[in-house]
C-alpha cells in the first residue's frame, strides 16, 4: 500500500496545483520513484489512496507503462490518516502481508531490493505486529528530529521516550498484517499509537536500511534529494 492522499501542507508551494505525490525528484514524480521500487521488489499489485487532487494522480498512475497494478482507495470524502487509510484499504489488500510505503521516501544504496528481501526475511507473524524499516538518523536528508527509535539485538524496537536522542528514524516503509488497523476507531486516526502498544507488547521489530534516505517532506529537503541523485 503507498500512502499517498496527503495534503502535503509542508511540500507547498509545490502541491499548490497538485498532490505531494506528483512533486518531482530529480526528474520523476515520488509515486514513481515508490512504485518502482515496489515492482523492483517483485511486488506486482500495489493500493494507492488518494484524496488531494485525486483525479491527477489517478490520471497520473493510469498513464504509467511499467510496475504494479494500481488500485485506488477513494479518500476523496475524507482524509484518513495512516491508520484510517489503511483500515479502509483492507478490502482490497486482501489477508496476505502487506508493505505499507510513504509516499514522501525516496531511498538508494545497496542491491535494488535488499530492503524487501530484509523485510520479508524477518516477518514473523507469530511474534510481529510489524516490521519496519530504519534509517541512521545522521546522513540522512530532511530529517532533522532527535531519531525516533533504539533497535534491539533481538530486533525489538523501543521508541525513545525521554531519551535525548535515538539512533534510527522511521525511513517510511514496513510490512503488517493488512488487518493490523481494523480494530482502530472509525474515521482519521495514525498508525503511531498502534506502534506504541505493539511495541509495549514486545511486537515491534525493524531493521536497518543499507543506503541512503531521503525524507522529501518540504521544497528543500527537494532540493537536497536532487543534489544527492545527481551524484553531489
Amino acid at each position: 500500500m503507498v500512502l499517498a492522499a496527503g495534503l502535503g501542507t509542508r511540500m507547498r508551494p509545490l502541491t499548490d496545483d497538485r498532490p505531494k505525490a506528483l512533486v518531482e525528484v530529480g526528474g520523476r514524480a515520488l509515486i514513481d520513484h515508490v512504485l518502482d521500487r515496489l515492482s523492483d521488489a517483485g511486488v506486482e499489485r500495489a493500493v494507492v489512496n488518494v484524496h488531494w487532487f485525486a483525479d491527477r494522480l489517478e490520471a497520473h498512475l493510469a498513464a504509467r507503462g511499467r510496475g504494479p497494478q494500481i488500485e485506488i482507495s477513494d479518500e476523496r470524502a475524507e482524509l484518513l490518516e495512516t491508520g484510517g487509510g489503511l483500515k479502509k484499504a483492507h478490502p482490497l489488500l486482501g489477508d496476505e502481508p502487506v508493505f505499507v510505503v510513504n509516499i514522501d521516501s525516496v531511498w538508494t544504496g545497496g542491491e535494488t531490493a535488499d530492503w524487501a528481501a530484509e523485510l520479508i526475511r524477518l516477518w514473523d507473524p507469530t511474534k510481529m505486529d510489524a516490521c519496519l524499516l530504519l534509517a541512521k538518523r545522521e546522513g540522512s536528508i530532511g530529517f532533522e528530529g532527535d531519531g525516533d527509535f533504539f533497535l534491539g539485538d533481538d530486533g525489538k524496537l523501543t521508541f525513545r521516550g525521554e531519551a535525548p536522542s535515538a539512533p534510527f528514524a522511521y525511513m517510511g516503509v514496513h510490512i503488517t498484517r493488512p488487518d493490523y488497523a481494523d480494530g482502530g476507531p472509525d474515521g482519521p486516526f495514525s498508525l503511531s499509537p498502534l506502534w506504541r502498544a505493539s511495541a509495549a507488547a514486545g511486537r515491534l521489530y525493524g531493521c536497518v536500511l543499507d543506503g541512503d534516505w531521503m525524507h522529501v517532506g518540504d521544497p528543500q529537503a527537494r532540493d537536497e534529494a536532487e543534489i544527492r541523485l545527481a551524484g553531489g
